[in-house]
């Protein structure tokens, strides 16, 4: 393709796009394609030759497209929901069309001042601290990453990048048990192991950590001769919204030395509503936290907030500059790529700028505040039905049930095939996970344009295939 021929293609996918984001409600919500259609659908060897764009988008509906499961649809209700809001979308396309790499200032000077005031922008939002400073991660895995390992620097002394772990007293790292995966890989990659990451006994109906049980994990580790590193916090965890009693928990990290993690990859986005705030008491104490704008704030993926009381620590753990990546006679700069592992850098902050701009914190309050009361009225509904039983309680728009009608020996199978006949029919899409060993459904309400109709069918469609089962 050549450039005078992009501006027509450009209109028929911004057309294609916009009858794609009206009527996505209309598919079934996960693909229907049986493992292998897709690659069985592709050619076995590239072509030598250029092929015409007709083809090419005519093959992405015809191959694609069966094949994707549409996270923009307004009844998904799995997982959370990675949301593309119109003005993030257009905001893409732009930064598509420049490709600007931004590792450096001086490499996309705006990129990097725009991250910075964005940044300071979702930290008013949040209500944290004027101390707080931010970068945007591409995942929240990456922020939890750059967090671990900066416990292991701090840890050691600042040795541990020159030094390596070996003859150093094991490090030990305390979470919950309902913390994101995430934690443990970056417990491997940092090397600190699996047999580090300490587990904190949960308690409460928030499922949270117990403090006391934190403290003789510590004093435990330091009687036997090894070396407390930080402590990582769950707000808003994956399973069912779990989240730590924060700042019981962040007394104990300060009084142990420990440097600190929140990850409130979902639920952070909430937090721009003062009225969930008390989901996280003591916040300020924190020394790096973590949210997803890409998730509930509607920002197209990916693009995770990364603040840091003392953004020092992170440049100290990570800052690397051969000659080449310096800037000489500019002062007062700051480089993101020394905020971060990977080097080079996407332009994620034009898109936070395009949504908030487009909607105000005050129309994105909204939506949020909707998805949250229709969910716990969908709670409150299934609640009165017999044969189900609610296991975890709302959190924001979070919660679990089960399917247990009297008699049943197995429940597992049974909400497994349950979940599975769900996501079979197509109407909504659930997925499930294990409350104290036994396996439950979630439902999570946060996709952008979903309403009120879309929340409260998922009774209609629980109810009508449970009672075929």
């Amino acid at each position: 393709m050549k450039w005078d021929e992009f501006s027509g293609w450009g209109r028929r996918i911004a057309d294609w796009a916009q009858d794609y984001h009206l009527t996505v409600g209309d598919r079934p919500v996960r693909a229907n394609t049986e493992p292998g259609d897709v690659l069985d659908s592709l050619p076995l060897f590239p072509p030598e030759g250029g092929e015409d764009m007709e083809a090419i988008f005519a093959d992405f509906e015809e191959i694609v497209m069966p094949g994707i499961t549409h996270w923009q649809h307004p009844r998904f209700f799995a997982y959370f929901t990675s949301n593309a809001a119109a003005p993030s979308v257009l905001a893409e396309f732009l930064t598509a069309a420049i490709a600007p790499q931004c590792m450096l200032w001086q490499t996309s000077p705006a990129a990097t001042e725009l991250e910075t005031r964005m940044m300071d922008w979702l930290r008013q939002s949040l209500d944290l601290p004027g101390e707080f400073q931010g970068v945007i991660q591409d995942s929240a895995s990456s922020a939890t990453l750059a967090a671990v390992l900066t416990m292991r620097e701090k840890a050691l002394n600042w040795q541990g990048n020159q030094q390596g772990l070996f003859a150093q007293k094991p490090l030990r790292i305390y979470c919950s048990s309902e913390v994101h995966t995430s934690v443990d890989r970056a417990i491997w990659v940092a090397g600190i192991g699996q047999q580090n990451l300490v587990r904190v006994p949960i308690k409460g109906t928030w499922r949270g950590m117990d403090p006391a049980a934190l403290r003789q994990a510590i004093e435990a580790d330091i009687a036997a001769g090894m070396q407390p590193a930080g402590l990582i916090l769950c707000v808003g965890g994956t399973g069912t919204g779990a989240t730590d009693p924060v700042d019981d928990c962040l007394k104990i990290a300060e009084e142990y030395g420990l440097y600190s993690h929140i990850d409130a990859a979902w639920a952070g986005s909430a937090m721009i509503c003062p009225e969930y705030r008390h989901y996280w008491p003591g916040v300020e104490r924190a020394d790096s936290i973590v949210f997803n704008p890409h998730k509930w704030l509607g920002v197209q993926f990916d693009c995770s907030a990364h603040f840091l009381k003392n953004p020092d620590d992170l440049v100290q753990t990570l800052a690397i500059s051969p000659e080449y990546l310096k800037t000489h006679g500019k002062d007062g700069i700051i480089n993101y790529s020394e905020w971060s592992v990977p080097l080079g850098r996407r332009f994620r902050a034009l898109k936070i700028w395009f949504l908030i701009r487009s909607y105000g914190l005050e129309g994105l309050r909204d939506r949020l505040r909707n998805h949250i009361n229709w969910s716990t009225k969908l709670h409150d509904t299934l609640a009165l039905e017999p044969d189900f039983e609610i296991i975890t309680p709302p959190m924001w728009s979070l919660w679990t049930f089960r399917y247990a009608p009297q008699g049943t020996e197995d429940l597992d199978a049974l909400n497994l095939a349950l979940v599975n006949a769900i996501n079979d029919d197509g109407r909504i899409y659930l997925t499930q996970t294990r409350v104290d060993g036994d396996l439950v459904i979630r439902f999570q309400a946060g996709q952008f344009e979903t309403t009120e109709a879309d929340v409260m069918m998922a009774h209609t469609v629980i109810c009508e295939i449970a009672a075929q089962l």
